[in-house]
This record gives C-alpha cells, sequence and structure tokens, in this order.
C-alpha cells in the first residue's frame, strides 16, 4: 500500500514538475514575443529596406531587366542583413511588353479615354480597332448575353469595385479582368475594356492579368479609370450607340529565368521543421511597387532579421521567402511548391504579406480543429499590437494559397486594405502611401507570430478542410 502512495505521489509531482516548466516556457516566449514587439516598433528598418527598393530597383515586372536587379538586390540585402543562409532558385516566367496604350470616343462625342492595357494581352491592329461599345453591369451578365448582342463590338464590363477592410469587394470584381477576353471572344466581340478593378476615383487606370483560353480567339483587353467609366455612362444615358477606338501595342514575348529568393534563420533544436514567412519581389511597371509588395518584402526581412539577432535561436527554422513573378500568375509560388515537395511535411506553418502596410488587425489560421485553440493561446502576445484572435479559415494569403491542398498549415495576418485598391496596380502606388508607423506595427505582428510558431509545441496537422 505504501508502494501505491509513493508511485501516485510521485506521478502527481512529476506532473507538476511538467507543467511548471511548461509555463516557465509559455512565459519566456511570451517575454521574447514582446521583446520583439518593442524593438520592431523602434525599427526603421522595414522603411528603409522598402524606400531602397523602390528606389534603386522601381518597377520590377516579371521577366524584365529590372526584375533580374530586383534579384540580385534581394540577395544583397539579405546577405547584408545577416541571415544564416541566402540563397535563390530559378523559376521560369511569362515575359510580357506593356507597349502603348491609347483609346478614344469616336462618336458621337469625341474625348479621350485614359486606359492601360491588361497583363497578358495580345496588341491590336497597328491602326487599332473601332467598334461600338455594348456595356455589362458584370462578367455574369456579359455570359448570359446573346452572341447576336455582343458579335462585332467592344465589351465594356462596368463592375464596381466595392471598398472594404478586408478587400473582399476584388473578389467580386476582379472576374472581369481575368476572364472577360475570354467571355467576350466566345460572343464575337473584337475587344473587352473594363472599368478598372479599383476603389479610387482617380484618373488613373489598374492593369492586373487576364487570361486567355485555349481554342478561343485572342482578343485585346484593357482597363480604364473609374471617371472614364462613368464618362461613358453617362454618354449612354443620351445616346446607345458609342463607337470607341483602341489601340494597344503589347506583346507576349516567350520566356525568361527569374529566381525566388530566400533567407534563413536556422532552427537551434529541429532545424529541418519550417516556419514560411513570404512577399513576392515582382511588381507591375506602372508604379515603384511600394504597397505591391515592396512592403511585404521590408516586413518579412525586417521581422526574420530580429529573429536572427535573438541571442537564442528558436527552435524551428524561419525561412524568408521573396517569390518571383506573383503578379503574372502566382508562378513563383507553385515553383516553390513543387521544388520543395519532398519537405513540404516538414512545413510547420506558411504565412504571406500581400496587401500593403495597412495594420494588422486580425490573425486567422488554418491548422487542426483540436490545435486552433492552442494556437490562440499560443498567439495571445500578438493581441498587444493590436491583433485580434480570429477563425480557422485561413488562406495565407497568394504565393502560400497551394500549400494548403498539401496539407501545410497556413496563417492570414489581415492588414488593413479599406484604401488599398485606391492604389493597386496603378502609377499611383508609390513609396509616400505607406505608413511608418503601419508598417512597424506589420513587422511587430510578424516577428511574433514567426518566433511563437517556430517555438510551438502544438501539432496542427491535420488542416481543416476548406
Amino acid at each position: 500500500m505504501k508502494s501505491t502512495y509513493l508511485k501516485i505521489a510521485a506521478g502527481v509531482f512529476l506532473t507538476s514538475l511538467l507543467g511548471c516548466q511548461t509555463q516557465s516556457i509559455n512565459n519566456a516566449n511570451e517575454q521574447v514575443a514582446m521583446q520583439l514587439q518593442q524593438q520592431a516598433l523602434n525599427s526603421n528598418l522595414a522603411y528603409e529596406l522598402v524606400e531602397s527598393l523602390t528606389v534603386e530597383v522601381g518597377p520590377r515586372l516579371a521577366g524584365s531587366e529590372q526584375d533580374l536587379v530586383a534579384v540580385q538586390w534581394a540577395e544583397s540585402k539579405l546577405h547584408s542583413l545577416g541571415f544564416d543562409k541566402v540563397y535563390k532558385e530559378a523559376v521560369q516566367v511569362p515575359v510580357w511588353h506593356r507597349g502603348e496604350a491609347k483609346a478614344s470616343i469616336v462618336a458621337p462625342y469625341p474625348q479621350p479615354l485614359v486606359i492601360t492595357a491588361l497583363g497578358g494581352s495580345i496588341a491590336t491592329p497597328k491602326n487599332g480597332i473601332e467598334a461600338s461599345i455594348v456595356r455589362f453591369d458584370s462578367l455574369a451578365a456579359l455570359k448570359q448575353a446573346s452572341a447576336d448582342k455582343v458579335r462585332g463590338k467592344i465589351v465594356f464590363i462596368d463592375h464596381l469595385t466595392e471598398r472594404h477592410i478586408s478587400g473582399k469587394g476584388y473578389g467580386k470584381s476582379v472576374g472581369g479582368r481575368s476572364r472577360g477576353a475570354v467571355a467576350a471572344a466566345e460572343k464575337g466581340a473584337v475587344a473587352v475594356m473594363i472599368r478598372s478593378i479599383g476603389t479610387d476615383h482617380d484618373r488613373m487606370a489598374h492593369t492586373g492579368m487576364m487570361r486567355y483560353k485555349e481554342g478561343v480567339a485572342k482578343i485585346p483587353a484593357a482597363a480604364m479609370s473609374s471617371p472614364d467609366a462613368d464618362l461613358i455612362n453617362a454618354m449612354l444615358k443620351r445616346n446607345s450607340n458609342i463607337t470607341v477606338n483602341l489601340q494597344l501595342s503589347s506583346q507576349n514575348q516567350g520566356f525568361a529565368t527569374s529566381y525566388n529568393v530566400i533567407a534563413e534563420v536556422t532552427g537551434s533544436s529541429k532545424p529541418e521543421e519550417i516556419v514560411l514567412i513570404g512577399a513576392h519581389l515582382d511588381s507591375w511597371d506602372e508604379g515603384t511597387g511600394a504597397i505591391d509588395d515592396g512592403a511585404g518584402v521590408g516586413i518579412v526581412a525586417a521581422a526574420g532579421k530580429l529573429i536572427q539577432d535573438l541571442p537564442t535561436k528558436p527552435a524551428r527554422t524561419i525561412r524568408v521567402v521573396l517569390y518571383a513573378a506573383e503578379e503574372v500568375g502566382l508562378v513563383g509560388g507553385k515553383a516553390y511548391a513543387k521544388a520543395h515537395q519532398a519537405e513540404l511535411d516538414n512545413h510547420y506553418i506558411a504565412a504571406e504579406s500581400d496587401f500593403g502596410a495597412g495594420r494588422i488587425y486580425q490573425v486567422d489560421f488554418r491548422a487542426s480543429e483540436s490545435a486552433y485553440p492552442q494556437l490562440l493561446a499560443l498567439s495571445a502576445p500578438m493581441t498587444n499590437n493590436g491583433v485580434v484572435l480570429g477563425t480557422n479559415k485561413a488562406s495565407g494569403g497568394p504565393d502560400v494559397s497551394m500549400l494548403p491542398a498539401q496539407g501545410v498549415p497556413v496563417a492570414s495576418l489581415r492588414q488593413d486594405g479599406t484604401d488599398y485598391f485606391d492604389y493597386h496596380h496603378t502609377p499611383n502606388d508609390t513609396l509616400d502611401k505607406i505608413e511608418p508607423a503601419a508598417l512597424k506595427q506589420n513587422v511587430a505582428a510578424y516577428a511574433q507570430f514567426a518566433y511563437l510558431m517556430a517555438q510551438s509545441t502544438i501539432d496542427l496537422r491535420p488542416i481543416v478542410a476548406k
């Protein structure tokens, strides 16, 4: 009997000891997380990186000369920041040249229009395409229209983009940009012009990628500024027959080699396990790519640097990935997933910063149901940085969005995107749109997230179904 009592007592003591040790580790992790927050809020590194990228490199369209300059810039900067490992991985990317874009109302009220070619569009004939326009509220409305209504005309998709903190209006309207040319061509249209996918009222057109479909005629595709879309609507109230001349000289020029640029903070006890934080290095060629996605590059590089400089490295490896060619079809993200297929089981969690520099207001996860409450508890220090603990329905960001299908847990650090689509894919995407204090808050959130995940003892798999 005495032996039984001794065993019970020993068990209770051991459980109590382990509980104290766990609590002590949790307290230590929280202290480091709070230290990282304060260091981030006192550092200008992220802003300095974005300034350097936008000034010294500028626009960096995938496959262009400046794209390779950006790769060299990234390698040099990451080496200078002292990461344990810096390397690059080749990616084949499509090459597209914008050329010139012009359009005008020919009749009955002659006026110029402000437009831009959509990424991937073919050119018009040298003298342009001149035809009547036919207007639709949305891609869905175009798809429901008869071919007789569309044949031989320029389709005008006039889908307004809703302003929202999460940017969810973009998802409702972007189909007109990406799939409008196919839908219009299937009904015999000669070109497609869309209201820019943006929430601004500036007379600037928003570019962005569009797609063609095998077996469907390729037609030119352009976006017009919102004020010009309003102008056409006002004309249509007066006269239903509006003739437009559209001229594009854009060209698809095959493929070139670009690179995913990667830096690592080597884990102290589980170096083979990876916490991935990413952004994309390429940008459109209209602005300088400050908010899309220079901000993300600065955020994740600065967050990684803070963890690199800790006196004791976290358990897991922090991998900072600057993806190639996101804008033209998540090319770098897909290439990374393929190249790292064999080690995806060792990817503990992944997240990407690609929504400007607005303050992070919420963190969402996509992990197992049982892990989710534990993740919320583990992430509690992030609330001191103004981040609310959110849902278990994260997508992770564009370049990591394919990883959940491979079983990889992801997180979404939700940024305030209320004004993001005012500047997105326009000449107005410039450094002055970034608020330094908000950028610092982002760095703090990513540093805390990456460190806490690298120290976590929670089993995150299998992740919940979408």
